[in-house]
């Protein structure tokens, strides 16, 4: 059997604020991921994305649990080359240009020879010559991209990518992660935008309060959770001067076809009506997992 990408059992991470109080950021997760899947951590700010992945990447230790990646201890799989991690802040010096900030960290993994590969990768050619302090936001993602491309890993995690990017700048980031997750590497990406884990993500773990409460091809959770919605267009006799007629209304129950209706239209499940189902307050924690 294929070793699993990463394997987390367990996981528990707890936390105390200034005045000392506990907090339970991450509670009893268990989690498996195998190799060349595309796995989208969705959950609101709070939800213990950020902590999980930072146990995942060997940042930090759980107060109980384990975890594996690729068989072994998460910072082993990164000295390994085997897995980088784009994060949301720091990590790049603003004296340097992009050109430099890539051959730096290259020489430091021992592969020079991909220096025009990452930085073609991520679309960076153009700014090959500017200062890190001079990129925007989406840029110097696009360059935490490149740098965590420079050992070929086999896992890529993303904490929250995108925040701060605008609409095109978020666009043709996920276009260049779209292109290396065609080359097969396993890709794990926590996010609170919607869009990114409908429209990217074959498995979407949905967290609320430090759990996972649905684990699940994002197919169906939208379909377990979204519920679906029929539109069409009604017949011109049908309407008149104060809207839908009731009596056709009424017919439209007792019959479709007959009515002459055009123009049906079924839209696909929302998973943001799934996520505001699953993590809703009243939500029994665990009800789904």
């Amino acid at each position: 059997m294929t070793t699993p990408a990463i394997r987390a059992t367990g996981l528990r991470k707890q936390f105390r604020q200034a005045d000392g109080t506990p907090v339970l950021a991450v509670d009893d997760v268990d989690l498996t991921v195998h190799p060349g899947e595309i796995v989208a951590f969705l959950g609101p700010n709070g939800a213990g994305k950020t902590t999980t992945v930072d146990m995942l990447l060997g940042l930090t230790a759980p107060d109980a649990g384990t975890v594996e990646v690729y068989g072994t201890s998460p910072g082993e799989a990164v000295r390994q080359g085997r897995v980088s991690a784009v994060m949301q802040t720091g990590g790049l010096l603003n004296d340097f240009t992009v050109a430099e900030t890539v051959r730096a960290i290259a020489a430091l993994h021992g592969r020079s020879d991909r220096v025009e590969v990452v930085i073609e990768r991520a679309h960076l050619a153009e700014l090959a010559g500017r200062r890190v302090e001079a990129l925007s936001g989406g840029e110097r993602q696009r360059l935490k991209f490149a740098l965590a491309l420079l050992p070929d890993p086999d896992l890529v995690v993303l904490d929250e990518p995108t925040t701060g990017m605008d609409v095109g700048a978020r666009q043709e980031f996920w276009q260049a992660m779209r292109a290396d997750a065609a080359l097969g590497r396993t890709i794990v990406f926590a996010t609170h935008y919607l869009a990114e884990a409908d429209e990217f993500a074959e498995r979407t773990v949905l967290m609320n309060h430090g759990r996972i409460v649905h684990d699940a091809p994002t197919t169906d959770v939208r379909a377990a959770y979204g519920g679906r919605t029929l539109t069409f267009r009604p017949p011109a006799g049908a309407v008149g001067a104060d809207g839908i007629d009731a009596d056709w209304l009424g017919q439209v129950h007792r019959a479709l076809e007959p009515l002459g209706v055009t123009d049906v239209d079924v839209s696909a499940a929302s998973l943001e009506a799934a996520f505001l189902a699953l993590t809703a307050d009243d939500q029994p924690i665990g009800a789904a997992r």
